[in-house]
């Protein structure tokens, strides 16, 4: 069977006791980390923070889920349509190459913004772009112009990708 990267779920503060205890199990794993500068009241330091919190990335063959899931930590493996999410190596690969490259960096969530332009990346409008009319808790309703008529879907906020804008 093909390794495969999936993410973990870990207890908050937990990810590089797990990574270690991965380490011991000759699990492959990788934990993004970060440099950040803090301050207290009488000195700086710098210090290595997990750079997406409560997750591991961990490269396994199927038959290792179950190992995986019992090691100290481990909450669950993270989860896309009812699968454990499977992360593709360039994704993993991009993210080694700009820690590498970068520091002081942080992570923002993305959340559509009304105008913006979006692709849909899974569902029955998958690939079609279209544009935010409403943003909900859970929900983007989105104009989708095809077919000489005007669509109006209410696809979930997960399902939808920013594109850049227009020039």
């Amino acid at each position: 069977m093909e390794k495969k990267w999936f993410a973990l779920y870990v207890h908050s503060r937990q990810e590089k006791k797990v990574a270690r205890l991965l380490d011991l199990q000759n699990i492959e794993n990788y934990l993004p980390l970060h440099k950040v500068t803090r301050q207290w009241s009488d000195r700086k330091k710098t210090v290595e923070e997990p750079l997406f919190r409560s997750y591991v990335f961990t490269r396994i063959d199927e038959y290792e889920k179950e190992a995986i899931r019992q090691t100290d930590g481990v909450m669950n493996f993270v989860y896309w349509l009812g699968k454990p999410a499977v992360i593709k190596d360039e994704e993993i690969a991009v993210i080694k190459q700009f820690l590498g490259e970068f520091e002081n960096i942080e992570i923002q969530n993305m959340t559509p913004q009304i105008n913006s332009s979006i692709k849909i990346n899974s569902g029955p409008f998958a690939d079609q772009i279209g544009k935010v009319i409403k943003v909900g808790k859970n929900k983007v309703k989105v104009l989708i112009e095809s077919l000489g008529c005007l669509l109006i879907a209410s696809v979930p906020i997960n399902k939808v990708l920013n594109l850049p804008a227009k020039k």
